[in-house]
């Protein structure tokens, strides 16, 4: 079982600097994916439901026509910031936009 063991601030702004696309919003890792069409949103919502899968952690995820916003957290944790977080918002950074 991973360690749900939620970041201390040191690390977790260590973490957040590495992650030039994902900002700090309290509790969580934001971030917001701006896309040609409302079909290439809905693609990369597949895509994204298929890495956080493979890492058995899932984001929470708001989409309005071509804007996705993709919400970290994890709820094991008490909905803190975990290294679960950082990995999963490392494996969405590496797909194609």
């Amino acid at each position: 079982m991973p360690d749900v063991s939620p970041l201390s601030d040191a690390v977790l702004a260590e973490a957040v600097a590495a992650l030039p696309n994902w900002e700090r919003h309290g509790d969580a890792l934001v971030r917001t994916v701006e896309l040609d069409d409302f079909p290439a949103a809905m693609a990369f919502l597949v895509r994204v439901g298929f890495v956080a899968e493979q890492h058995g952690h899932h984001p929470e995820i708001a989409n309005v026509y071509t804007r996705v916003t993709l919400r970290l957290t994890t709820h094991d944790a008490g909905n803190r910031i975990t290294e679960n977080d950082v990995a999963l918002a490392r494996a969405l950074d590496r797909l194609a936009f």
